[in-house]
């Protein structure tokens, strides 16, 4: 096939977690989030978390290589449905990652911006 791959960005690839990961499940998982980003053409892996249950270290070691992974492959991970212990767990260690339905730090949050006119007093 030639030209651009085809990238469907109402549905983005998917990677499942399962109610549990360990370092034992790396390189199948870290296998999984290089052919997602190939076969789709996409830069964006969207990593359903919200079965993992109560996260721990072991969740963050393996979000933390599947992003490396996912970032070595030319690509990204984004989360769906984490729970905020686990955002507050990835932000306590310092891996920030993109959370479905945030606005990236890269763009303004949509909404209403205010102007300022010349000759209007200071607030």
């Amino acid at each position: 096939m030639l030209g651009l791959p085809r990238v469907d960005a109402m549905r983005p690839a998917v990677l499942v977690l399962p109610g549990s990961v360990s370092r034992r499940d790396l390189p199948r998982l870290g296998e999984r989030v290089r052919a997602l980003l190939q076969s789709t053409g996409a830069d964006v892996v969207v990593c359903d978390v919200g079965g993992l249950g109560p996260p721990g270290l072991a969740a963050v070691d393996v979000l933390a290589r599947l992003q490396l992974a996912a970032r070595r492959a030319g690509g990204r991970i984004r989360l769906r449905d984490p729970a905020p212990a686990l955002v507050a767990l990835l932000d306590l260690v310092g891996l920030p990652f993109e959370v479905e339905g945030e606005p990236e730090e890269r763009e303004p949050p949509l909404g209403v911006e205010e102007a300022v006119e010349p000759g209007d007093p200071a607030a």
